[in-house]
């Protein structure tokens, strides 16, 4: 009966979900309805899904528009119907063009024009597939046209998109929305009518009773309509099933790659190895995911024979065949790690590997994908939905009601008293809560893609972002209730560092002997690289640079690849909310408070000391200790790592757990106390091989580091950093022996570049210089080095402003002028030459020597032109303080001061605001101390209201020295922002001859 049934994702339009399209139906008592979104197809699996949990019968289609214009509603008769609509929607939405005015002669869909659309096309002739969509405000109109005679072709189009007056106003709002206009002037034409509602079946019926013709069509054609997808536990695997032409060929070639990688990777392949390897072979081959590495395996190839460098991890690395084919550097063995985390007999959600690569290669081997895989449209990124957020609704309601941006800013901020707001402002609170979490606009999942069997529009209709690829409308979740696994090709700077530093490292020390990055076990075993973890001296390393992580290296102590794994999960929030995090180092460095422990805890995860670290021990404690089946620990496990919470099966899990534990004679103190430490891991915790990946990419950096510090350093600027600023880690090389210079015309790069020892800062790092200058000053110099002024600014084309940037900074340093004299020179030259001389001509523009005076340039106006134009000095940041440094301490005496009282001065690195348990604020510090070495303080709730940390520079601080497991922290009492020196450059008198006003010029 209902053929044009509109979601939430007929985006800006709909305002009903697909449950609650369904729980309509189910409420007038409809067994059948259709699912016909705007262009889109994101809710089509999802509907079918639950209509077929409901007992409903449903049928997708595609209402297909121009702009708000309808052209055709159509509707699937099977699933080669869905792929040909989803062909012609990609088609269309791919090239960005209207739908034609007829539609194309679908084979297995039906067409419906509307009443009045048909009468506009004049179409007189009708194919068996197409019909015409008759609604209320039609029927008076049917009786005098020449349609009234078109028995057979007449069926019901009743549009249903919302179900309320509230619902109608919300589709205003959102149309309004999407035209960026005010309400009051949204077009009548641009909005659905108000009764686009559903009906009681009787009232239809009443309503078309002298037409019962049409009612009975349309229930004959929703008849003709049998969709067939599988989900859940009845799907099938709908990935790419054969990589070598049948399914015998790719298991023998997994078995050769197999043997191949048991001779490459293990000295010694010993009984347990090769009974490791047979039993997941076994499960690969039967669970059917034999094509499956065979595909990462090809990605991973690609990737080795263009020397990119990729870290394959999540719970893939639990793998010894995955080891064996390279896609992880993880060795399952060394670590036994939990194949049956990755997969398993029970478990029902499919595996997958996250791989990643540094940005730009990750482009390239997502290009190989497509063109390798997707001859036969098989291929597509996996699609996500940008959901509405209080915030940005209150503030695209507030535009489309007219509001001042000051009046948006306060509703958005939430810094106002509900019982001062008017009724505009009440109504846009309501509203933006009303489509909170309801889709805004299709977007992209991070690092998805999905290789399909058959082609991809059999499941969706797919768009073209920006990233030009084929897209499909459905998120990670639909695709594995219905059997396509994804492969995560992810991006990821560290190993554009990596990659880079290796690069560098050739290039300025060719003599160098540079072991190979994609071996880390001689890094493991390396007692100058454990040393330096073991210190903490992990700044620019991957995923052990932090804070938090370099305390946490200290207190473990960690000096071993073993003890890096379980400190890389141990850091994630869930086990450091759970009060674990400090009951593992208590255990870790206190054998005797191991034996606290529980018994059934202790025998099941003895390498954590009887603690959950990893993601695979909810599954261990869930099946050991609560004796759930593994198919219902691993429900559990994915519920508390955030996919499917509602899910009845996790609440059924849940009380099961309790119940079964009880039921075993395990107190309920003991029961609730696990649960909680269980509940905590929600959406945070690791799995072991996971975290096993980190830890080899952390050592591959930190082999770097160790040995190249000051390659591996420019390496990291180049890449964008890290956790901390640039700054930081150009005062890192410097702490490594580096000499750095400023950018320089006849030196720098745009990016930062090395010669030995020195390291020239790139252009790109100078605030307001334009990429096209710095393209200038490249290109013009590859020939010879700019000799003079004059000769620069004849071969770069430059304004003045982009000169003063680079004279300032001291670019132009090596022409052998100071830069006062450069700026006057500059403005002189400016002000004189006339304005149609080109500054590329091909003649050399005379121009008058002039004598001026001898100009003195101090470090102190160099180093807040520094700051002004880099951000920071590149000299000591406390050159800069006016107070005298003699009473402060350094860092290294600290440990001398244990529970004592000092006073340090600190240069801010970062800060971090948290809240206690009880919700009061408090705040951790990091700053340099004036040797440039790393300090760590806290601010307990009284003194972080006392004295907030608001802004960089640098600090004096009183505090007490506390040392816990050998990691000094100072617990602030007072801490106050230093005043720098008077900056010269606004002086108002002239001393010396130098005249600092730099911004003018004349």
């Amino acid at each position: 009966m209902y053929l044009n049934c509109h979601s939430t994702f007929s985006l800006r339009y709909g305002t009903l979900s697909e449950e609650e399209l369904l729980a309509l139906a189910e409420h007038y008592d409809l067994d059948c309805i259709a699912l016909t979104d705007i262009n889109n197809t994101s809710a089509g699996l999802n509907f079918v899904r639950k209509a077929k949990e409901k007992n409903i019968k449903p049928v997708l289609g595609i209402d297909f528009r121009n702009g708000i214009e309808q052209c055709y509603v159509t509707l699937a008769k099977n699933n080669e119907g869905y792929l040909e609509l989803n062909n012609f929607l990609a088609q269309h939405l791919h090239k960005k063009i209207d739908f034609p005015e007829i539609a194309p002669a679908f084979e297995n869909a039906f067409t419906i024009y509307a009443f009045e659309r048909a009468l506009e096309l004049d179409k007189t002739h009708f194919t068996e597939n197409e019909f015409i969509g008759i609604g209320i405000h039609d029927l008076n109109k049917l009786r005098f046209s020449q349609y009234s005679t078109y028995h057979d072709k007449l069926v019901l189009l009743l549009p249903v998109s919302f179900n309320s007056k509230k619902d109608f106003n919300a589709h205003r709002l959102l149309r309004a929305i999407d035209l960026n206009c005010l309400l009051s002037k949204l077009p009548k034409e641009e909005q659905a009518l108000p009764d686009e509602i559903m009906f009681a079946p009787k009232k239809i019926e009443n309503l078309f009773k002298d037409y019962p013709q049409i009612v009975s069509n349309s229930q004959e054609v929703l008849k003709s309509c049998n969709l067939n997808f599988k989900f859940a536990k009845e799907r099938q695997n709908q990935n790419l099933k054969t990589v070598f032409g049948s399914e015998q060929n790719d298991y023998n070639k997994l078995l050769a790659l197999c043997k191949k990688g048991l001779k490459e990777r293990y000295e010694e392949i010993t009984t347990e190895i090769t009974d490791r390897l047979e039993k997941e072979l076994k499960l690969i081959k039967k669970k059917d995911f034999v094509s499956f590495f065979l595909i990462n395996w090809k990605i991973i190839e690609y990737a080795r024979s263009k020397d990119y460098f990729y870290v394959g991890r999540g719970s893939g690395a639990n793998s010894i065949v995955a080891y064996l084919l390279r896609i992880t550097d993880v060795d399952p063995i060394e670590l036994d790690l939990y194949f049956e985390r990755f997969m398993n007999e029970y478990r029902s959600s499919p595996p997958d590997f996250d791989i990643d690569f540094s940005t730009w290669d990750r482009e390239d081997v997502t290009a190989y994908i497509f063109e390798e895989f997707g001859k036969n449209n098989q291929v597509a990124l996996l699609g996500s939905y940008v959901t509405f957020k209080h915030s940005g609704a209150v503030r695209e309601l507030g535009k489309v009601f007219g509001l001042p941006k000051t009046e948006i800013d306060k509703l958005s901020s939430g810094k106002f008293k509900a019982s001062e707001l008017d009724t505009i402002s009440q109504l846009i609170l309501k509203y933006a809560a009303y489509f909170h979490k309801k889709p805004n606009y299709l977007s992209i999942h991070a690092g998805g893609i999905l290789i399909s069997d058959k082609p991809i529009h059999y499941f969706s209709a797919t768009h073209l972002p920006p990233k030009n690829f084929p897209t499909v409308q459905f998120d990670m979740h639909v695709a594995e209730d219905v059997g396509l696994c994804k492969f995560d090709i992810l991006g990821q700077r560290g190993l554009g560092k990596i990659k880079d530093a290796v690069s560098i490292i050739k290039q300025n020390q060719p003599e160098a002997q540079l072991l190979d990055i994609r071996n880390p076990k001689p890094f493991f075993k390396d007692p100058n690289i454990n040393a330096m973890i073991a210190r903490a001296e992990c700044i620019g390393c991957f995923y052990v640079e932090s804070p938090a992580m370099r305390m946490l290296l200290k207190k473990l102590a960690v000096n071993d690849y073993q003890t890096l794994v379980a400190a890389s999960s141990i850091i994630r929030p869930g086990v450091a909310k759970s009060g674990m995090m400090r009951e593992y180092i208590l255990r870790h460095r206190n054998p005797e408070r191991r034996k606290e422990a529980h018994p059934v805890l202790w025998k099941i995860m003895p390498d954590t000391y009887g603690i959950m670290v990893y993601q695979e021990d909810v599954i261990k404690v869930a099946h050991h200790y609560a004796k759930l089946t593994l198919d219902e620990a691993d429900v559990l496990r994915r519920g508390m790592s955030g996919k499917f919470r509602s899910r009845e099966e996790f609440q059924y899990v849940k009380d099961k757990f309790r119940s079964n534990c009880i039921a075993n004679g395990e107190p309920e103190d003991v029961v609730d106390e696990i649960w909680r430490q269980i509940e905590s891991f929600a959406g945070y915790a690791f799995a072991k091989g996971h975290s096993a990946s980190y830890a080899v990419e952390s050592y591959q950096s930190l082999y770097l580091k160790c040995y190249f510090p000051l390659e591996y350093m420019v390496a990291t600027l180049n890449n964008g950093g890290g956790f901390y600023k640039a700054e930081f880690y150009i005062h890192e090389a410097k702490m490594h022996g580096a000499s750095i210079e400023a950018p320089c015309i006849n030196k720098s790069e745009i990016q930062t570049s090395i010669y030995g020892n020195t390291i020239y800062l790139g252009l790109q790092h100078l605030e307001g210089l334009e990429k096209k200058t710095m393209l200038g000053i490249i290109n013009n110099r590859v020939h010879s080095k700019y000799t003079s002024y004059d000769d620069f600014i004849q071969r770069v084309p430059i304004s003045l402003e982009q000169q003063e940037i680079l004279i300032r900074i001291g670019a132009l340093r090596s022409l052998g002028k100071d830069k006062h004299s450069l700026l006057w020179e500059a403005h002189y030259k400016e002000n004189t030459i006339p304005e149609n001389e080109s500054q590329q001509s091909f003649f050399k523009i005379s121009l008058q020597n002039f004598t001026l005076p001898t100009f003195k340039t101090s470090k102190v106006e160099d180093a807040f032109d520094h700051m002004e134009l880099l951000g920071f000095s590149l000299f000591n940041p406390f050159f800069l303080m006016k107070k005298s440094l003699a009473d402060y301490l350094l860092a290294k005496e600290l440990k001398l001061y244990i529970d004592q009282n000092v006073k340090v001065a600190g240069y801010l690195v970062t800060f971090k605001n948290t809240k206690t348990a009880k919700g009061l604020r408090m705040i951790f510090g990091t700053f340099l101390d004036l040797d440039g070495a790393w300090i760590d303080t806290v601010l307990f709730p009284e003194v972080a209201n006392k004295y907030p940390i608001y802004a960089r520079g640098l600090y004096h601080i009183e505090a007490k020295v506390t040392s816990e497991f050998d990691f000094i922290t100072l617990e602030v009492s007072k801490i106050e922002r230093l005043p720098y020196l008077a900056d010269p450059r606004f002086a108002t008198s002239v001393s010396g001859g130098n005249k600092p006003a730099l911004k003018t010029g004349s």
